[in-house]
Protein backbone atom coordinates (compact mmCIF):
# COMPACT_ATOMS: atom_id res chain seq x y z
CA UNK A 1 0.00 0.00 0.00
CA UNK A 2 2.87 2.34 0.78
CA UNK A 3 4.33 1.78 -2.69
CA UNK A 4 0.93 2.40 -4.26
CA UNK A 5 0.65 5.68 -2.37
CA UNK A 6 4.08 6.74 -3.57
CA UNK A 7 3.20 5.92 -7.18
CA UNK A 8 0.00 7.97 -6.97
CA UNK A 9 1.87 10.88 -5.39
CA UNK A 10 4.59 10.79 -8.04
CA UNK A 11 1.97 10.59 -10.81
CA UNK A 12 0.06 13.58 -9.44
CA UNK A 13 3.30 15.55 -9.05
CA UNK A 14 4.27 14.83 -12.66
CA UNK A 15 0.83 15.87 -13.89
CA UNK A 16 0.91 19.11 -11.90
CA UNK A 17 4.36 19.95 -13.22
CA UNK A 18 3.31 19.10 -16.79
CA UNK A 19 0.16 21.23 -16.58
CA UNK A 20 2.21 24.06 -15.09
CA UNK A 21 4.76 23.89 -17.91
CA UNK A 22 2.01 23.81 -20.57
CA UNK A 23 0.28 26.79 -18.94
CA UNK A 24 3.55 28.71 -18.77
CA UNK A 25 4.28 27.95 -22.42
CA UNK A 26 0.74 28.94 -23.41
CA UNK A 27 0.96 32.23 -21.52
CA UNK A 28 4.29 32.98 -23.18
CA UNK A 29 2.62 32.53 -26.56
CA UNK A 30 -0.32 34.73 -25.55
CA UNK A 31 2.10 37.47 -24.52
CA UNK A 32 2.97 37.86 -28.21
CA UNK A 33 -0.47 39.32 -28.85
CA UNK A 34 -0.73 43.10 -28.88
CA UNK A 35 -2.88 43.94 -25.85
CA UNK A 36 -4.75 47.22 -25.54
CA UNK A 37 -6.42 48.10 -22.26
CA UNK A 38 -9.84 49.68 -22.52
CA UNK A 39 -12.34 50.71 -19.87
CA UNK A 40 -14.85 47.89 -19.54
CA UNK A 41 -17.50 49.41 -17.30
CA UNK A 42 -21.07 49.23 -18.55
CA UNK A 43 -21.51 53.00 -18.49
CA UNK A 44 -18.30 53.71 -20.41
CA UNK A 45 -19.17 51.21 -23.13
CA UNK A 46 -22.86 52.15 -23.41
CA UNK A 47 -24.11 48.80 -22.10
CA UNK A 48 -27.69 49.15 -20.87
CA UNK A 49 -29.19 47.47 -17.81
CA UNK A 50 -31.67 45.84 -20.17
CA UNK A 51 -29.01 43.79 -21.95
CA UNK A 52 -27.07 43.05 -18.74
CA UNK A 53 -30.11 41.13 -17.46
CA UNK A 54 -30.29 38.87 -20.49
CA UNK A 55 -26.61 38.19 -21.24
CA UNK A 56 -26.15 35.11 -19.05
CA UNK A 57 -24.12 32.56 -21.00
CA UNK A 58 -23.70 34.89 -23.98
CA UNK A 59 -20.27 36.43 -24.66
CA UNK A 60 -20.06 38.92 -27.52
CA UNK A 61 -16.76 40.11 -28.95
CA UNK A 62 -16.36 42.70 -31.71
CA UNK A 63 -14.23 41.66 -34.67
CA UNK A 64 -12.74 44.51 -36.69
CA UNK A 65 -11.01 44.03 -40.02
CA UNK A 66 -9.44 47.42 -40.67
CA UNK A 67 -8.16 48.90 -43.92
CA UNK A 68 -4.78 49.84 -42.43
CA UNK A 69 -1.77 49.38 -44.64
CA UNK A 70 0.77 51.18 -42.47
CA UNK A 71 1.40 51.33 -38.72
CA UNK A 72 -0.55 54.04 -36.85
CA UNK A 73 -2.62 54.87 -39.94
CA UNK A 74 -6.16 56.02 -39.08
CA UNK A 75 -8.39 53.22 -40.32
CA UNK A 76 -12.02 52.36 -40.83
CA UNK A 77 -13.44 48.95 -40.01
CA UNK A 78 -13.63 47.49 -43.51
CA UNK A 79 -15.13 44.34 -41.99
CA UNK A 80 -17.33 44.51 -38.90
CA UNK A 81 -18.66 41.44 -37.12
CA UNK A 82 -19.85 40.29 -33.72
CA UNK A 83 -18.49 36.92 -32.60
CA UNK A 84 -20.87 35.27 -30.12
CA UNK A 85 -19.92 32.42 -27.81
CA UNK A 86 -23.36 31.07 -26.93
CA UNK A 87 -22.89 28.78 -23.94
CA UNK A 88 -26.63 28.25 -23.56
CA UNK A 89 -27.11 26.75 -27.01
CA UNK A 90 -23.52 25.55 -27.45
CA UNK A 91 -22.87 27.53 -30.58
CA UNK A 92 -20.53 30.05 -32.09
CA UNK A 93 -22.34 32.74 -34.05
CA UNK A 94 -20.95 35.31 -36.44
CA UNK A 95 -23.06 38.40 -37.14
CA UNK A 96 -21.93 40.77 -39.88
CA UNK A 97 -23.01 44.40 -39.69
CA UNK A 98 -23.11 46.28 -42.96
CA UNK A 99 -20.32 48.85 -42.85
CA UNK A 100 -22.41 51.59 -44.51
CA UNK A 101 -25.20 51.32 -41.91
CA UNK A 102 -26.41 54.79 -40.91
CA UNK A 103 -26.02 55.06 -37.12
CA UNK A 104 -25.40 57.59 -34.38
CA UNK A 105 -21.75 57.88 -33.28
CA UNK A 106 -21.07 59.79 -30.05
CA UNK A 107 -19.57 63.16 -30.92
CA UNK A 108 -20.01 62.75 -34.67
CA UNK A 109 -23.76 62.38 -35.17
CA UNK A 110 -25.36 60.22 -37.86
CA UNK A 111 -22.85 58.59 -40.20
CA UNK A 112 -21.56 55.21 -41.37
CA UNK A 113 -20.93 52.68 -38.60
CA UNK A 114 -17.45 51.86 -39.93
CA UNK A 115 -16.33 55.46 -39.38
CA UNK A 116 -16.41 54.96 -35.60
CA UNK A 117 -13.12 53.05 -35.66
CA UNK A 118 -11.40 55.82 -37.63
CA UNK A 119 -12.73 58.50 -35.28
CA UNK A 120 -12.03 56.82 -31.94
CA UNK A 121 -10.47 53.40 -32.41
CA UNK A 122 -11.89 50.18 -31.03
CA UNK A 123 -13.39 51.80 -27.93
CA UNK A 124 -15.63 54.19 -29.87
CA UNK A 125 -16.51 51.41 -32.32
CA UNK A 126 -17.62 49.15 -29.44
CA UNK A 127 -19.60 51.97 -27.82
CA UNK A 128 -21.31 52.63 -31.15
CA UNK A 129 -22.36 49.00 -31.54
CA UNK A 130 -23.62 48.77 -27.97
CA UNK A 131 -25.50 52.07 -28.11
CA UNK A 132 -27.25 51.50 -31.45
CA UNK A 133 -27.96 47.77 -31.18
CA UNK A 134 -28.19 47.45 -27.37
CA UNK A 135 -25.41 44.85 -27.13
CA UNK A 136 -23.08 43.82 -24.32
CA UNK A 137 -19.69 43.93 -26.07
CA UNK A 138 -16.72 44.55 -23.78
CA UNK A 139 -13.85 43.15 -25.84
CA UNK A 140 -12.58 43.19 -29.39
CA UNK A 141 -10.09 41.64 -31.77
CA UNK A 142 -8.65 43.68 -34.62
CA UNK A 143 -6.69 42.52 -37.64
CA UNK A 144 -5.40 44.63 -40.55
CA UNK A 145 -4.72 43.61 -44.15
CA UNK A 146 -1.19 42.38 -43.43
CA UNK A 147 -2.27 40.37 -40.39
CA UNK A 148 -5.22 38.86 -42.25
CA UNK A 149 -2.91 37.46 -44.92
CA UNK A 150 -0.54 35.98 -42.37
CA UNK A 151 -3.34 34.35 -40.39
CA UNK A 152 -4.74 32.63 -43.49
CA UNK A 153 -1.29 31.40 -44.47
CA UNK A 154 -0.68 30.18 -40.91
CA UNK A 155 -3.66 27.79 -41.08
CA UNK A 156 -2.57 26.50 -44.47
CA UNK A 157 -5.00 28.54 -46.56
CA UNK A 158 -8.79 28.37 -46.74
CA UNK A 159 -11.18 26.46 -48.99
CA UNK A 160 -13.61 28.67 -50.88
CA UNK A 161 -15.91 28.22 -53.85
CA UNK A 162 -15.13 31.07 -56.24
CA UNK A 163 -17.79 32.03 -58.77
CA UNK A 164 -16.86 33.13 -62.32
CA UNK A 165 -18.00 36.67 -61.44
CA UNK A 166 -15.84 36.73 -58.31
CA UNK A 167 -12.89 35.38 -60.27
CA UNK A 168 -13.03 38.36 -62.61
CA UNK A 169 -12.77 40.87 -59.77
CA UNK A 170 -10.23 38.85 -57.79
CA UNK A 171 -7.72 39.02 -60.61
CA UNK A 172 -8.29 42.77 -60.83
CA UNK A 173 -8.07 43.48 -57.08
CA UNK A 174 -5.32 41.09 -56.07
CA UNK A 175 -2.58 43.28 -57.54
CA UNK A 176 -2.31 45.45 -54.42
CA UNK A 177 0.94 44.22 -52.90
CA UNK A 178 1.97 45.58 -49.52
CA UNK A 179 5.36 43.87 -49.33
CA UNK A 180 6.36 43.55 -52.99
CA UNK A 181 6.04 39.79 -52.67
CA UNK A 182 5.26 37.50 -55.63
CA UNK A 183 1.53 37.01 -55.97
CA UNK A 184 -0.04 33.76 -57.13
CA UNK A 185 -3.10 34.55 -59.20
CA UNK A 186 -6.28 32.49 -59.01
CA UNK A 187 -6.92 31.34 -62.58
CA UNK A 188 -10.14 29.34 -62.36
CA UNK A 189 -13.47 29.37 -60.58
CA UNK A 190 -14.79 26.57 -58.38
CA UNK A 191 -13.94 25.11 -54.97
CA UNK A 192 -10.24 25.51 -54.21
CA UNK A 193 -7.70 26.32 -51.54
CA UNK A 194 -6.41 29.90 -51.60
CA UNK A 195 -3.57 31.58 -49.76
CA UNK A 196 -3.66 34.70 -47.60
CA UNK A 197 -3.24 37.23 -50.40
CA UNK A 198 -5.90 35.55 -52.50
CA UNK A 199 -8.30 35.29 -49.55
CA UNK A 200 -7.80 39.01 -48.89
CA UNK A 201 -8.69 39.84 -52.48
CA UNK A 202 -11.74 37.56 -52.22
CA UNK A 203 -13.08 39.26 -49.08
CA UNK A 204 -12.59 42.76 -50.51
CA UNK A 205 -14.63 42.28 -53.69
CA UNK A 206 -17.46 44.81 -53.83
CA UNK A 207 -18.32 44.99 -57.53
CA UNK A 208 -20.41 41.85 -57.97
CA UNK A 209 -24.16 42.20 -58.42
CA UNK A 210 -24.67 41.65 -54.67
CA UNK A 211 -22.30 44.49 -53.79
CA UNK A 212 -21.41 44.89 -50.14
CA UNK A 213 -24.14 42.45 -49.07
CA UNK A 214 -22.29 39.61 -50.79
CA UNK A 215 -18.96 40.90 -49.53
CA UNK A 216 -20.01 40.38 -45.91
CA UNK A 217 -20.93 36.80 -46.86
CA UNK A 218 -17.45 36.28 -48.30
CA UNK A 219 -15.90 37.62 -45.11
CA UNK A 220 -17.95 35.21 -43.01
CA UNK A 221 -17.10 32.32 -45.32
CA UNK A 222 -13.38 32.84 -44.77
CA UNK A 223 -13.72 33.39 -41.01
CA UNK A 224 -15.86 30.27 -40.57
CA UNK A 225 -13.28 28.19 -42.42
CA UNK A 226 -10.52 29.49 -40.13
CA UNK A 227 -12.61 28.88 -36.98
CA UNK A 228 -13.50 25.39 -38.19
CA UNK A 229 -9.82 24.56 -38.59
CA UNK A 230 -9.10 25.82 -35.07
CA UNK A 231 -12.09 23.94 -33.64
CA UNK A 232 -10.89 20.67 -35.20
CA UNK A 233 -7.42 21.09 -33.74
CA UNK A 234 -6.79 18.75 -30.77
CA UNK A 235 -6.08 20.55 -27.47
CA UNK A 236 -2.39 19.62 -27.63
CA UNK A 237 -2.07 21.54 -30.90
CA UNK A 238 -3.71 24.76 -29.66
CA UNK A 239 -0.47 26.38 -28.34
CA UNK A 240 1.03 26.09 -31.84
CA UNK A 241 -2.09 27.63 -33.40
CA UNK A 242 -2.01 30.45 -30.86
CA UNK A 243 1.66 31.16 -31.47
CA UNK A 244 1.08 31.39 -35.23
CA UNK A 245 -2.18 33.33 -35.37
CA UNK A 246 -2.46 35.71 -32.45
CA UNK A 247 0.73 37.76 -33.03
CA UNK A 248 -1.03 39.28 -36.03
CA UNK A 249 -3.96 40.53 -33.97
CA UNK A 250 -4.70 43.26 -31.46
CA UNK A 251 -7.12 42.66 -28.60
CA UNK A 252 -8.45 44.00 -25.32
CA UNK A 253 -8.74 40.47 -23.91
CA UNK A 254 -6.36 39.34 -21.19
CA UNK A 255 -4.50 36.04 -21.33
CA UNK A 256 -6.99 34.59 -18.86
CA UNK A 257 -9.97 35.68 -20.95
CA UNK A 258 -8.47 34.23 -24.13
CA UNK A 259 -7.79 30.95 -22.33
CA UNK A 260 -11.38 30.83 -21.06
CA UNK A 261 -12.72 31.35 -24.58
CA UNK A 262 -10.57 28.60 -26.04
CA UNK A 263 -11.32 26.23 -23.16
CA UNK A 264 -15.07 26.79 -23.59
CA UNK A 265 -14.90 25.65 -27.21
CA UNK A 266 -13.73 22.25 -25.96
CA UNK A 267 -15.50 21.80 -22.63
CA UNK A 268 -18.91 22.84 -23.98
CA UNK A 269 -18.62 20.56 -26.99
CA UNK A 270 -19.44 23.38 -29.41
CA UNK A 271 -20.08 21.92 -32.86
CA UNK A 272 -22.03 24.54 -34.79
CA UNK A 273 -20.79 27.81 -36.26
CA UNK A 274 -23.81 29.83 -37.32
CA UNK A 275 -23.92 33.08 -39.29
CA UNK A 276 -26.20 36.01 -40.03
CA UNK A 277 -26.02 39.49 -41.55
CA UNK A 278 -27.70 42.67 -40.30
CA UNK A 279 -29.68 44.62 -41.29
CA UNK A 280 -31.81 42.21 -43.31
CA UNK A 281 -32.63 42.98 -46.94
CA UNK A 282 -36.29 43.79 -46.32
CA UNK A 283 -35.46 46.28 -43.57
CA UNK A 284 -32.95 48.56 -45.30
CA UNK A 285 -32.37 50.60 -48.43
CA UNK A 286 -29.59 52.73 -49.85
CA UNK A 287 -29.90 56.49 -49.87
CA UNK A 288 -27.74 59.42 -50.95
CA UNK A 289 -27.39 62.09 -48.25
CA UNK A 290 -25.31 65.17 -49.05
CA UNK A 291 -23.64 63.27 -51.88
CA UNK A 292 -22.74 60.24 -49.75
CA UNK A 293 -24.33 56.80 -50.02
CA UNK A 294 -25.66 55.35 -46.74
CA UNK A 295 -27.58 52.23 -45.80
CA UNK A 296 -30.73 53.42 -44.02
CA UNK A 297 -32.45 50.75 -41.95
CA UNK A 298 -35.21 50.10 -39.43
CA UNK A 299 -33.22 50.34 -36.21
CA UNK A 300 -35.88 49.01 -33.83
CA UNK A 301 -36.66 46.00 -36.01
CA UNK A 302 -32.97 45.25 -36.58
CA UNK A 303 -32.20 45.54 -32.89
CA UNK A 304 -35.02 43.13 -32.08
CA UNK A 305 -33.84 40.65 -34.73
CA UNK A 306 -30.26 40.80 -33.48
CA UNK A 307 -31.35 40.18 -29.89
CA UNK A 308 -33.47 37.17 -30.84
CA UNK A 309 -30.61 35.71 -32.85
CA UNK A 310 -27.73 36.43 -30.47
CA UNK A 311 -29.42 35.91 -27.11
CA UNK A 312 -32.27 33.52 -27.90
CA UNK A 313 -30.86 31.62 -30.88
CA UNK A 314 -33.87 32.46 -33.06
CA UNK A 315 -33.12 33.03 -36.74
CA UNK A 316 -34.67 36.29 -37.96
CA UNK A 317 -37.47 36.30 -40.50
CA UNK A 318 -36.37 38.26 -43.57
CA UNK A 319 -39.95 39.07 -44.58
CA UNK A 320 -41.70 42.17 -43.28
Amino acid sequence: MKNTGKIVLVTITILVVAVGMISLCFNNQLNKVKKVKITKTNSELNISNNVVKKDSGIINIALFGIDRRHKDEASRSDALMVLTLDKKHKKIKISSIMRDSYVNIDGYGMTKVNHAYAHGGATLAIKTLNKNFDLNIKDYVTVDFFGFEKIIDSVGGVDINITPEELKYMTEDIGENFENEPISIVTSSGLQKVNGREALAYTRIRNTDGGDFERTQRQRTVLIDVLSKIKKTPPIGIPKIVSELLPYTETSMSNTEILKMITSMYTLGIKDIDQQRFPLDSYCNGKMIAGVWYLIFDLDATKNQMHKYIFEDIKPDAAK
